[in-house]
């Protein structure tokens, strides 16, 4: 049997949790994991900036942290971590909802703990299209990241 546990204590919009459970079971269902626990749970920019320092040592807040606690062939354990601030912010930048852009984040964290990465360009084009893909079930399109951010516009 697989778990999706959706923890929401940051937002002050209500989070439909249903969008972000079905992409995951869709991603988890592609990925042949029908056992397990995967937790969501949606923070803010102060909880995401201490998590990543204390995991990753970096000092900033993220988007998006995911963890996987144990993963075994159709099994997995893992946790999935998004930034509501950040979704809020950048948003309006890609014309779509906050909610669109906390989805996105679900979807990139959870396609890491079945395997993606996006370390490399080949890994990236990989993800991307994955991305576009689950968000593709929500009749949701991707826009590019304005050219004057670089180190975000590879993100997109």
């Amino acid at each position: 049997m697989l778990s999706i546990d959706i923890s929401i204590g940051c937002c002050p919009l209500a989070v439909d949790e249903e969008r972000p459970r079905r992409a995951v079971q869709a991603i988890l269902r592609d990925a042949q994991i029908d056992e397990g626990t995967l937790s969501i749970a949606v923070v803010d920019d102060a909880t995401m900036h201490g998590l990543n320092r204390q995991y990753l040592e970096h000092d900033y807040p993220t988007d998006v942290l995911s963890f996987a606690l144990e993963r075994s062939p159709g099994q997995i354990e893992g946790e999935v971590i998004v930034n509501f601030d950040m979704a809020a912010r950048r948003a309006g930048e890609f014309g779509w909802s906050d909610e669109d852009e906390l989805l996105l984040y679900v979807i990139h964290g959870t396609l890491h703990l079945v395997g993606y990465d996006d370390a490399s360009d080949e890994a990236r084009a990989e993800m991307r299209a994955a991305e576009r893909r689950y968000l593709a079930l929500f009749r949701l399109q991707p826009r590019q990241q304005p050219a004057s951010d670089g180190a975000q516009a590879a993100d997109r």
